[in-house]
């Protein structure tokens, strides 16, 4: 399933077709059980994600379909990234920011990291403290069952969760790492560098390749990355798009 492609600075990417997809492939592989569908829509439980997907070129009976979606979730929008097809003309785009992807080249490092422990999605406190970590950084968007994409370890000191990091979209055959975060107090330790190597090792031992999606304006954290050995596969958006009114029935 991976091949090699040469990257343009020297250094060979892993090429996964899953992951033009990412959102769709995982909601139709590894995160099938997670899936809320509607015809051929599909998203994450608004609890667990906020991300959606329209099959690659959807009709107008699609577009009904994730209108349906929309409105049944929390904040009534449906947020996709990618290849965002063209929606119909009397739905609005509320955000489409432009991001990067980026794949993990043989030169990231992967390690253990003793003290990070294991995040518990049905522990209440790791739950508590992740969202309250969340809030303080905003790494993105986290919700209480965010948990359930993947395996989160993070950092306590004193008790208190001052770092975090963990797996998120699961196209077959790669892991996304998300929520790498430290509280502004424990900066400066090499806390997030050691999770994101500690989350790649957990993945390449299960024969995966790592990626992971930044705002293409977060410059601080793409350079990290690029630094940590990531290299950008491809540009993406992140597109937040809300239906029409649904006509009132006679």
């Amino acid at each position: 399933m991976t091949q090699l492609a040469p990257d343009p600075r020297g250094t060979d990417l892993p090429v996964l077709d899953q992951l033009d997809r990412a959102v769709w492939n995982a909601l139709h592989g590894p995160h099938a059980a997670l899936a809320v569908r509607q015809g051929r829509v599909v998203t994450y439980p608004a609890d667990v994600s906020v991300f959606a997907s329209l099959p690659a070129s959807p009709t107008p009976a699609d577009w009904d379909d994730a209108a349906a979606l929309a409105r049944a979730g929390a904040d009534g929008l449906l947020v996709v990234t990618g290849d965002v097809p063209e929606p119909p003309a009397d739905w609005t785009v509320l955000m489409d920011l432009p991001g990067v992807q980026m794949v993990a080249t043989d030169a990231v490092a992967s390690a253990p990291f003793p003290e990070a422990v294991q995040l518990d999605l049905h522990d209440r406190r790791d739950v508590a403290d992740a969202l309250a970590l969340v809030e303080r950084t905003k790494p993105g968007p986290f919700f209480p069952r965010t948990m359930a994409m993947g395996t989160y370890r993070g950092v306590r000191r004193g008790g208190e969760l001052v770092a975090m990091a963990g797996e998120r979209l699961h196209p077959e055959g790669a892991v996304e790492i998300s929520a790498v975060c430290t509280d502004a107090a424990w900066r400066g330790q090499g806390l997030g560098t050691r999770l994101v190597q500690a989350v790649t090792h957990g993945i390449r031992e299960r024969g995966e390749v790592p990626f992971l999606h930044a705002s293409a304006t977060n410059t601080g954290a793409i350079r990290l990355y690029e630094h940590l050995g990531f290299r950008l596969r491809r540009t993406t958006r992140f597109t937040a798009l809300c239906p029409p009114t649904p006509t009132p029935r006679p």
